[in-house]
């Protein structure tokens, strides 16, 4: 009955151990909102610059699974190649080992005399977690702030990762008079052993830092011997089983990403190898005297760090050879076709939610630079009608259908995990604007079929109409370039010059119906002509319409409320705005001529 309870002890230890860590992994991650994943995916090919960055993004993130499987993600979208992510992954390696010094200060005062002990004890972290834990607690109760949250969701995360260590290393306690395990102790002495169990270990449980920190409770658990011989095979194994991670990442990724995978298993298996038949062999010649001596936490966190160290210096040299044998290995019968532009909507980036609305929002932007290419093409139709202009129009709008379906998809997927509040602004304002923006394209089509039909039935315009337009195109086109600005660059100035002249192109759009109509009492003008002119009018203000919901929308989310018609009740009577200075403005510069 007594291993029943120690086993139930350290399922509960690792299972609130591994909590703590995604806590306060994911607690990192959104404090840094996404900047991580950006700095790095905008890396060069400089590979020491490479491993620097591995390094410092895995010792925040406190995971190289995380890191890996992120570089996965990125390789499969085509943001980085195969070449960029070798030193990286070796940076992570070590950056990793951060991890394990963390677990380590719960060693402090072990081996120190009996006053200083009483000393060091007090900077142990059991000794001040639960305070931790208390000022977490209020921090994520209390503050407003979102930084502020996230700081206490790390403290409080560290705390009940630490509670669970030592969780752990009490119930390991109920093993030292068990004659079996300390046998199988012995048993992993055996390099081969140790290794083996190692990896199976790490590979169950799929973090290397949460099975370091089991074979560290161990170490600290008083009547039990861990020795360095017993220690170090397992250690070496870990950092094998850690691959497993990116490899399950990659399966549903496409070829280069496979290959990341893959150079992150070649980079840990031949670095134990090397480092284990140096080790071993220079034992067998001098005989380490420490190998029989217990090892402690910080033992364990000196030999995992030790190992990682040697292995990069000795690998990073062959950073070309490791990408070689990824390519070697993973082949294809058949060349893949590059990652589309949909593929940074990756499924792996939402364990990373800032990133994913990063390159949602950079995709958006896109959109709406296509919308605007859409309107240029189709005004151009109106002096010179081109089938090809036309079906380029076409294809734009086919295009942009695809965009709103599969970003509209992807945010909706974001949305259901855990935002900071500026990125939860983002996502509400990109599931706004993304309809907006597909229906500017659908009426940039209507215009070309206008177009299409003007040329079908030789229909001419009057001079006047004709300049009457011009002076409508330009004010749509800038309030287009307006929309583009206010939304890529996120300028809330910008979107508050949108709605005077959105107004200015309503009154645009009835003066010259007005002009039409007397144009067609005088006979200058026909009735069919009325009709296509009516219908390109009608697109042009529906264009500006969707202009000012991007606007409105922005302005709205930016000051935490979305009562758009109360808003626009107040832009017009000009309270708080300068919204008649800015629409004389407009209205003089479209001025149409008499």
């Amino acid at each position: 009955m007594a291993i029943v309870f120690t086993i139930l002890g350290l399922v509960g230890g690792l299972v609130l151990f591994l909590y703590g860590m995604d806590l306060m992994g994911d607690s990192l991650k959104k404090l840094a909102g996404g900047k991580l994943e950006s700095i790095l995916a905008r890396l060069t090919s400089n590979r020491f610059l490479g491993f620097l960055l591995g390094f410092l993004v895995t010792a925040v993130i406190q995971s190289s699974s995380a890191t890996t499987v992120m570089l996965v993600g990125f390789v499969n979208s085509g943001i980085m190649t195969l070449s960029q992510t070798i030193a990286i992954i070796m940076g992570a390696n070590i950056g990793t080992t951060v991890t394990a010094w963390l677990l380590s200060t719960n060693d402090i005062g072990g081996g120190a005399v009996q006053g200083a002990a009483d000393i060091l004890q007090f900077f142990k972290p059991s000794s001040f977690t639960p305070v931790l834990a208390l000022i977490g607690f209020l921090l994520i109760a209390m503050a407003k702030s979102d930084n502020k949250k996230n700081t206490g969701s790390i403290l409080l995360g560290f705390a009940i990762l630490m509670f669970g260590m030592d969780m752990m290393s009490d119930a390991m306690g109920g093993l030292k008079d068990n004659t079996a395990f300390t046998g199988m102790l012995t048993m992993f002495e055996n390099p081969i052993m140790g290794i083996l169990v190692g990896t199976i270990f790490t590979v169950i449980i799929q973090s290397s830092s949460a099975s370091i920190g089991v074979l560290q409770a161990l170490a600290m658990t008083p009547g039990i011997h861990l020795s360095y011989a017993t220690a170090i095979p397992v250690i070496l194994g870990q950092n094998i089983g850690t691959t497993v991670t990116p490899i399950i990442s990659s399966l549903s990724g496409n070829l280069e990403s496979k290959r990341v995978a893959m150079s992150c298993l070649y980079i840990k298996m031949i670095g134990v190898a090397v480092v284990t038949a140096g080790f071993y062999g220079l034992d067998a010649v001098i005989g380490f005297d420490f190998m029989t001596k217990n090892i402690g936490a910080v033992g364990i966190a000196f030999v995992h760090t030790l190992f990682n160290i040697i292995s990069t210096v000795i690998l990073i040299p062959f950073c070309s050879l490791f990408e070689k044998l990824a390519v070697k290995t993973v082949r294809s019968r058949k060349e893949e076709k590059q990652a589309d532009i949909f593929a940074v909507l990756d499924d792996r980036f939402l364990a990373m939610p800032g990133f994913a609305v990063e390159k949602s929002k950079e995709l958006v932007d896109d959109m709406l630079c296509l919308s605007r290419e859409s309107f240029k093409k189709a005004v151009l139709l109106l002096d010179n009608y081109d089938p090809d202009i036309f079906a380029e129009v076409q294809e734009i709008e086919g295009a942009i259908d695809k965009y709103e379906d599969k970003i509209g998809t992807y945010l909706i997927k974001i949305a259901e995990t855990p935002l900071s509040t500026n990125d939860s602004k983002t996502v509400s304002e990109l599931l706004h604007c993304i309809g907006d923006i597909e229906r500017i394209s659908d009426h940039a089509l209507n215009i070309a079929e206008a177009t299409k039909e003007i040329h079908d039935k030789k229909i001419n315009f009057s001079e006047k109409a004709l300049e009457d337009i011009r002076v409508i195109t330009a004010a749509v086109s800038e309030i287009l370039e307006l929309s583009i600005i206010s939304l890529t660059e996120g300028s809330i100035e910008k979107a508050a010059m949108i709605e005077p002249l959105e107004q200015v192109i309503d009154r645009l759009k009835r003066k010259i119906k007005t002009g039409h109509i007397d144009r067609l009492r005088q006979g200058d003008c026909t009735v069919e002509m009325g009709f296509v002119l009516s219908d390109l009018l009608t697109n042009y203000e529906r264009i500006a319409d969707h202009c000012s919901n991007i606007a409105v929308c922005m302005i709205e989310i930016n000051n935490d409320t979305f009562e758009t018609h109360e808003y626009l009740s107040q832009v017009k009577s000009g309270e708080g705005t300068d919204f008649v200075e800015m629409y004389e403005a407009y209205k003089q510069k479209y001025a149409l001529k008499q």
